[in-house]
């Protein structure tokens, strides 16, 4: 009974009594934990008993800081003349500094305080308690209590990972109930706090640069203001690691620059001792930033960049960061491409001379192959690659939430791109979008998984440019099936090349070609109404055909397979239309040569082989006569007699 546990960070002196919040964590800013067992807050071991059953007896706030670990605080109290007040009548809280936390003050700081201690030292310890008894249960997270030193606030945060601070201070050890109130330990010396966000930016030199931003975005009220916000701030080193085009460009934007900024202002306050493991917040211009720890250092999206933390305002608090952290919103496509996994597309585009529509102010959307498409190196930019390169970038600032089935766009190629949403899959011609949206200032970034072909005529006009196809050509027309493939439509034809003409047998072929409605019934069983194009193949995708049996287009390997036929060239893209090149000739069920076992039954022999087999039954059982006499008439009605 009455033990609680507590995590020792190993090789600190560090503590964490932990609760069910922070039981499964076992580590602290990634540092492994180990867990020991100490008497919880009031009770104390008995010797030949489990646990802690005693409980200790209360005493008053001063005897009791001498037993909970702040000695220091208690010696202090008592040469600043406050030992009368914290041992007589009253009901009062004490957030008292551990002794560790003493220590840790510079000696000037110590000195300021202690060389004139019926003053500053009186003054500062008054500063740390509160003229009632405030327990755990009451810390509620964001609110503010009055000190006892001119009502000067202390801002308290309870974390939802059960972490308690006082002015950014750690609770370590709550609740000591003493006759005349309450003790709280905590980790560090606390100091009065009267400045607000905006007030800590205009007297900090390394913010000189901020300060300026700040008020040109016309955010100085906001930091002025009352709530809970933490600030990024980014010092005047941050700023000069930042190529000089790039910051000029930002401050001259006015809302890039606002951008910029909310980018590094967190919507709460968030105490560097509170962050134990990896979060997600959330800033004021709607994105989310990783905030954690390794070790003693504070992280940002997994780099340590915080150069100083916890500087307590009456609004938040400020921790100052040695990077700039630009947002998505205040970049050039070229500055987002450059940052992800399509750099090398980048490349290709710089040398066709289109970095401009990459880095001005033109709203479009860029289409940007992945690296993996340039595996095997970069192509050769000639006057047709720049045309193909035009022709992924398309006119206006897109979201990809917003594309639909069917949408046409715009390329600065003057070409028309259709759109597919498939359940899988969201294409545009050819090219499927492989990660998520990147919005720029001005435009937008679709990472898509292969270089996309703008369609170049009819289905027919495709067949008929590709020397592959001529006998095709040549059996479609001989079909009738030419004026079907020249219209407006929505087809996706697996082609037979002329290789798979010559792969069937030369009597079957002259029989095809010399009857037109066979040879059109094959034909159409090639042809499915619907646009499918490969990115939205998964494992099985089923067609209906032209000709009204089902297709089966798969992916094994890599490899299209339509009705397990590996497809020879997938994603020539028409107006009408995508054609596959095929090297077999796709043949129908009802034409395919079926073995006996797959011929259908005979209805009068099944009833017959039922009837036998009952007939010997029924001589057994004469209740089962009737049943026998009526298979024999069924028999008689589907045979005509015998």
């Amino acid at each position: 009974p009455n033990v609680c546990a507590v995590q020792k960070l190993i090789g600190t002196n560090r503590k964490y009594f932990t609760n069910c919040k922070q039981w499964y964590q076992r580590k602290i800013c990634g540092k492994s934990t180990v867990i020991s067992y100490e008497c919880c807050p009031g009770y104390e071991k008995v010797p030949g008993e489990k646990g802690c059953p005693a409980a200790l007896p209360l005493s008053n706030i001063y005897e009791t800081l001498g037993v909970v670990g702040s000695a220091t605080t208690q010696l202090y109290s008592d040469r600043s003349n406050l030992r009368p007040e914290i041992e007589g009548p009253g009901s009062f809280t004490i957030f008292a500094p551990s002794n560790e936390a003493w220590a840790s003050l510079s000696a000037e700081t110590l000195d300021s305080l202690v060389s004139n201690v019926n003053i500053e030292l009186l003054n500062a310890l008054r500063y740390h308690m509160v003229n009632k008894r405030v327990l755990t249960d009451d810390l509620k997270h964001g609110t503010t209590l009055n000190s006892m030193y001119q009502d000067l606030p202390i801002q308290i945060h309870h974390y939802p990972n059960g972490i308690v601070t006082v002015n950014c201070a750690r609770l370590l050890k709550a609740d000591h109930h003493a006759t005349n109130g309450v003790v709280h330990v905590i980790d560090k010396v606390i100091a009065t706090t009267t400045n607000s966000i905006q007030q800590i930016i205009e007297t900090e030199e390394s913010l000189e640069t901020l300060r300026a931003a700040v008020a040109a975005s016309d955010l100085n009220s906001l930091l002025e203001s009352e709530g809970q916000y933490t600030l990024l701030a980014p010092t005047n080193e941050a700023f000069e690691k930042i190529p000089r085009e790039t910051l000029n460009r930002i401050l001259g934007d006015p809302e890039a620059l606002r951008d910029l900024l909310n980018h590094h202002i967190l919507k709460s306050a968030m105490c560097a001792e509170a962050i134990i493991a990896g979060l997600t917040m959330e800033t004021l211009e709607g994105t989310t930033l990783d905030v954690g720890c390794s070790g003693e250092e504070l992280t940002l999206n997994g780099k340590p960049i915080i150069a100083n933390k916890d500087v307590l305002a009456t609004n938040g608090v400020v921790h100052f960061v040695n990077e700039l952290l630009i947002p998505d919103s205040a970049k050039t496509l070229f500055e987002l491409a450059q940052e992800s996994e399509v750099s090398k597309s980048m490349d290709v585009f710089r040398q066709a001379g289109l970095s401009s529509h990459l880095t001005g102010s033109e709203r479009v959307t860029l289409l940007a192959p992945v690296n993996d498409v340039f595996k095997d190196g970069l192509p050769i930019v000639d006057s047709n690659m720049k045309n193909l390169l035009l022709n992924h970038i398309v006119r206006d600032q897109l979201s990809s939430k917003y594309l639909y089935h069917g949408q046409k766009l715009q390329t600065l190629g003057d070409k028309e791109l259709r759109v597919f949403v498939y359940r899988n899959n969201l294409c545009i011609e050819n090219a499927c979008i492989a990660a998520h949206d990147k919005r720029g200032r001005f435009g937008t970034l679709f990472s898509v998984d292969k270089m996309l072909t703008p369609p170049s005529g009819s289905v027919m006009d495709v067949l008929k440019a590709d020397h592959r196809f001529s006998t095709l050509v040549a059996a479609i027309q001989s079909a009738g099936l030419t004026e079907n493939l020249n219209r407006p439509g929505t087809f996706t034809v697996f082609a037979p090349t002329n290789e798979a003409f010559r792969a069937m047998p030369q009597g079957e072929l002259n029989k095809l070609m010399g009857n037109a409605k066979e040879l059109a019934n094959i034909l159409k069983f090639h042809v499915a109404d619907e646009i499918l194009v490969s990115g939205a193949v998964g494992a099985l995708v089923r067609l209906k055909s032209m000709q009204g049996d089902k297709l089966e287009v798969s992916m094994k390997n890599n490899v299209i397979h339509i009705n397990k036929e590996p497809v020879a060239e997938s994603d020539i893209m028409a107006t009408n239309g995508v054609v596959y090149a095929v090297n077999s000739v796709l043949q129908p069920q009802a034409s395919r040569p079926q073995e006996r076992g797959d011929e259908p039954a005979d209805p009068a022999l099944e009833i017959f082989k039922q009837a036998s087999a009952l007939s010997k039954v029924s001589q057994r059982n004469p209740r089962l006569a009737p049943v026998y006499s009526r298979l024999l008439a069924r028999m008689k009605e589907n045979s005509g007699g015998f």
